[in-house]
């Protein structure tokens, strides 16, 4: 089926705003009477299935995936503006993005109640996204991502569903972390005595595993999930991994 021209895409996109004939034709710098003759010429192409009519604004929403954007930049002070952001840059690579504070609590809820309700707003958002962007960085100096963050990733691996993360630092959690060795097995400590995992990967194996890692920001891994659209099943796909 031949796409709508230019021409026509810009009356149609007049028209899907719910501009009146006289503000299309102004818009358009032409006459009413050309207008009015162009849209009866553009209704029988459509009526006919010459072309077909560009999606509404609503309709590509519907259309489009719908990515759960998992992370603390909930705790930003910049929280809200930040969310904005990620959000804006997920509809520029095709997405809905969900951020968490899209949902608000019952003003009315007390401290433990909140607390309850987030959590289960959350997961919800979680069940009905086609697919999670994690922001897997290191939170409050530790060399560890978000605990919260880090339970959303487990959540969305056990749904099934296609997970993308970043982070920064691309070092191995040794480099990151270890301190000391021990004395009888030479194994790589942390400054609280406890063995780390040298697997070569910069986070734990078990987001790792879970989620594809790339090293940068947002864009960069809204670029990756945009290149790999289908995705796969969490630790059953070979993408899954250190990018």
């Amino acid at each position: 089926m031949p796409k709508p021209t230019k021409a026509q895409l810009a009356l149609m996109q007049q028209l899907d705003a719910g501009h009146n004939i006289d503000v299309i034709a102004s818009n358009l710098g032409k006459s009413v009477l050309a207008v009015r003759q162009q849209i009866a010429r553009l209704r029988k192409r459509i009526e006919a299935g010459h072309i077909r009519p560009a999606p509404l604004p609503i309709e590509k929403a519907a259309g489009a995936l719908r990515v759960y954007l998992a992370g603390f930049d909930v705790f930003r002070i910049d929280a809200v503006d930040h969310g904005a952001y990620l959000k804006d840059l997920s509809r520029k690579a095709g997405y809905v993005g969900m951020y968490p504070f899209d949902n608000e609590a019952p003003s009315n809820l007390g401290p433990a109640d909140k607390a309850a309700w987030i959590c289960r707003a959350n997961i919800e958002a979680i069940r009905s996204a086609d697919k999670v962007m994690a922001n897997l960085n290191d939170f409050r100096k530790r060399v560890e991502p978000d605990s919260g963050t880090a339970f959303e990733v487990g959540f969305a691996a056990a749904l099934g569903k296609p997970i993308r993360a970043y982070r920064s630092d691309a070092r191995s959690l040794v480099k990151q972390i270890a301190e000391t060795s021990d004395a009888l097995s030479s194994l790589p400590m942390c400054a609280l005595g406890y063995v780390v995992e040298d697997f070569g990967l910069s986070v734990n194996l078990m987001l790792a595993n879970s989620a594809r890692l790339v090293v940068g920001g947002p864009a960069d891994c809204l670029r990756e999930m945009k290149k790999f659209n289908n995705g796969g099943r969490p630790c059953f796909d070979d993408g899954v991994g250190e990018a």
